[in-house]
């Protein structure tokens, strides 16, 4: 039986992209949000969740980081996929006859200058994949979708110009997650590993929690806040850094960590997808 692994959106959706790329020989289940993206994997439906974290040009994804910690999997691996974004429309349009192009509200602004010099009206979709499978089945000249290749590929829309973004450096990178934890060393870049924590309420938890990571030589990649419950006084925060837990330095600073914060929570183990500056 075909393994299956699940991701939020329509097919065609650039998670869905991520899914085929990081693992082509899974089927993608396609979900309407992150928690049944989540719920899937958990309920053994799907054997392992694409979820979004963060985007070069919008930042990190809403909500997931606070899904992650009550979600019951583990990261067992990171993919980043380039957003390549193109105007697709049914067979037989051509760029002259298109006068409106639907996509989300985050992608839009993404071709602003493209739209512009082809005077084309930008139209909202709640999705970009929807918007290309709603003008699929519309079958009208003038309307067109902002989307990936995939999209076009599924919904039967020809390329009308190809990679039309203004930034040619956005991407997003994505988190696999997996009912069971894989902390076996793999890959050729190195192991990322990932965790959350709350410092305790005394003067300077954080600059003093975060102290044996420098002190100890470690490459922390990623650190972020953000509130719990809607509390203002309850700050978690979410880290990765470049290395394993077996690591006799990573040992040295994670014990460092734990005299200054409570609840600290490793959300997984990986290899890097790219070499880490």
């Amino acid at each position: 039986m075909t393994k299956r692994i699940a991701f939020q959106g329509e097919p065609g959706a650039y998670s869905h992209e991520a899914c085929r790329n990081a693992r082509p020989d899974m089927e993608a289940l396609p979900c309407r949000t992150f928690e049944d993206v989540i719920e899937s994997v958990r309920s053994g439906d799907a054997e392992l969740a694409m979820l979004p974290v963060e985007n070069t040009t919008y930042g990190r994804v809403a909500d997931i980081h606070r899904l992650l910690p009550h979600s019951g999997l583990h990261i067992i691996d990171e993919a980043f996929v380039r957003v390549h974004i193109n105007l697709l429309g049914v067979p037989g349009a051509k760029l002259e006859d298109v006068t409106e192009a639907h996509s989300h509200l985050v992608l839009l602004p993404q071709c602003a200058e493209f739209l512009k010099e082809h005077n084309i009206r930008g139209r909202v979709s709640p999705d970009n994949a929807r918007a290309a499978r709603e003008v699929s089945e519309q079958g009208e000249l003038h309307s067109a979708a902002l989307a990936s290749e995939l999209a076009g590929e599924i919904y039967g829309l020809n390329v009308l110009a190809r990679h039309i973004e203004d930034r040619d450096n956005n991407t997003t990178r994505f988190l696999v997650m997996s009912r069971q934890a894989d902390n076996s060393r793999r890959g050729e870049h190195g192991m990322i590993t990932s965790f959350v924590f709350q410092v305790r309420n005394i003067p300077a938890a954080l600059y003093k929690a975060m102290g044996g990571f420098a002190t100890n030589g470690i490459n922390m990649t990623k650190l972020e806040s953000y509130m719990v419950d809607g509390s203002f006084t309850a700050t978690q925060f979410y880290a990765d850094i470049v290395g394993h837990p077996d690591d006799r330095n990573v040992q040295l600073a994670m014990d460092e960590l734990e005299h200054f914060t409570t609840n600290v929570e490793i959300l997984g183990v990986y290899p890097a997808a790219q070499p880490r500056g």
